[in-house]
């Protein structure tokens, strides 16, 4: 079965097309404006492929949702209601899946949630502190994101360090998320019932004391709107040095910028408490991996993520870490605990689920 996996974020729309081996025939990025593509683009781009056998979308936010599921009415009719929990995300992979759907009108389509890997996320780590009847009348609980390059980057590392159970994945991107895998299963996650909760990220501030939300909107003067806006797309990483691209964050800092050195720190220090607080939750950690763009190519924070970790076994190879290209183990030799690069590819799980949903 060839796939074609649609990635559709508020730039740009990501098409890559997967054979029944799983390499990437055919590609292409084209430029979104709020999360839509031009038709005309869009069509002149699909035209160019021979064979779609099943379309896979991914979509960030699938409610309660364990498993991929096959697109139709209602399940768009859903993820529309999902829009205001993931606001950056949501709109955009439902204009693709109009668009392509149009182009393609014939092919099956499935949509692969970021939320489902952590379907699996025992009570106690899924469920907020609040009132009974308050969480179950609006279904407040802890969802979690970035599932499908967490799915893939633990089973990968599984393949890269065959034994190894429990796995801390950093998916650290625009969007930062940390998780707890045992035997495969999420146990714990950073993101929650939207994916503001967590690390700083780079343009979202991750955890803030909730009581600081609630003495800004009554004595303040910022409206729910505007706080909204602002932990969004004005905090993270841009609110502490006024840009949330982590290789200009990088650049300032080496220029001794009191800004990048501030927000650099943050980033950090957040860092490195998920990752011990992730291993907490599955009594250890025998591999860490980073992926994502800030994972893959910034080896200066994976060194001050690990740092200061050694009680749980890490240690990096420092020339390793800096010479990282791709999937690659940068372990100092003999530390108890693998510390592993992997190139994030949610286009392989997502060809993955598509074939599970439609094949059985």
């Amino acid at each position: 079965m060839d796939v074609l996996v649609v990635n559709a974020g508020s730039s740009s729309l990501k098409l890559r097309l997967l054979d029944e081996r799983d390499e990437v025939t055919w590609r292409r990025d084209l430029d979104a404006r709020d999360g839509e593509a031009d038709a005309g683009a869009l069509g002149a781009a699909l035209a160019e492929v021979e064979r779609v056998d099943a379309v896979g979308h991914r979509v960030v936010h699938g409610g309660a949702a364990y498993r991929a599921l096959r697109i139709d009415d209602d399940l768009m009719d859903a993820l529309r209601g999902l829009t205001e929990l993931a606001p950056l995300h949501q709109p955009p992979a439902l204009e693709a899946m109009t668009a392509v759907k149009r182009a393609l009108p014939d092919v099956p389509a499935v949509a692969c949630f970021d939320t489902a890997f952590h379907a699996t996320l025992p009570p106690a780590a899924r469920t907020y502190a609040l009132p009974a009847e308050l969480r179950e009348r609006h279904g407040l609980r802890r969802f979690g994101f970035h599932g499908l390059s967490h799915a893939y980057a633990s089973r990968r590392a599984g393949e890269m360090a065959p034994g190894v159970r429990r796995v801390v994945t950093c998916h650290l991107g625009a969007g930062a998320s940390l998780a707890a895998v045992l035997d495969g299963r999420s146990m714990d996650t950073t993101m929650g019932f939207t994916p503001l909760e967590g690390i700083v990220m780079a343009t979202r501030s991750g955890d803030v004391d909730p009581g600081m939300l609630v003495w800004l909107l009554e004595r303040g003067g910022v409206s729910a709107r505007e706080l909204g806006e602002m932990l969004e797309r004005r905090s993270g990483l841009m609110g502490l040095a006024g840009t949330g691209d982590m290789r200009k964050v990088l650049r300032a800092l080496d220029e001794g910028d009191e800004r990048a050195e501030l927000a650099f720190g943050v980033y950090a220090h957040r860092l490195r408490g998920a990752i011990a607080a992730m291993a907490a939750a599955i009594g250890g950690v025998d591999a860490l991996v980073f992926t994502g763009g800030v994972g893959e190519h910034a080896a200066p924070v994976r060194q001050a993520a690990v740092a200061g970790l050694g009680m749980l076994g890490v240690e990096l190879d420092a020339g390793a870490n800096d010479r990282a290209d791709g999937d690659t183990d940068i372990g100092a030799a003999g530390a108890a605990a693998r510390t592993l690069v992997i190139a994030a590819r949610e286009d392989l799980e997502i060809a993955k689920q598509v074939r599970e949903t439609l094949l059985g």
